[in-house]
């Protein structure tokens, strides 16, 4: 929240609702700008029943990226586009790594219960080829006092 804006966890961050002129001066930029990018592909705005385009405030944030790559960092806009592609193939990445620890941590609790469900405690179960059987594991304790 240091430029302000709600957080990108808010619906509210992704809503495309502000005009060309209102996204363009929260920008910094002029608007034919904004249309120059949106017909690149650079930040794509959404349409208004009219025909008008709208921005949300995660566009405007990627407006000031794609003017900080331009000017600071010299980034042609081929390149910038190239760069808003990997962030989003990144992001999306991400979001299904966070998928997959949520799955494999909710078949470890499942196997958990199903350890302490089983018959025989402290013995490996081994799924068969049906589903709803399993394998119980037993190996004689040695014994040491003979």
């Amino acid at each position: 929240m240091a430029d302000g804006f709600v957080g990108s966890g808010d619906p509210a961050y992704d809503a495309k609702v502000l005009m060309i002129s209102v996204a363009a001066r929260m920008a910094g930029m002029h608007p034919q700008t904004l249309r120059q990018y949106d017909r690149l592909g650079l930040v794509q705005a959404g349409r208004a029943a009219g025909g008008g385009r709208r921005y949300s405030v995660r566009d405007v944030v990627l407006l000031r990226e794609v003017q900080r790559l331009s000017q600071d960092d010299g980034v042609n806009l081929a390149g910038i586009k190239r760069i808003i592609g990997l962030e989003q193939l990144l992001e999306q990445a991400q979001a299904r790594l966070a998928e997959m620890e949520a799955e494999l941590d909710a078949a470890y609790r499942r196997i958990a219960e199903l350890e302490a469900m089983a018959r025989f405690p402290g013995r490996e179960i081994v799924p068969t080829t049906r589903t709803s059987t399993a394998l119980v594991v037993w190996r004689p304790r040695r014994s040491t006092g003979h």
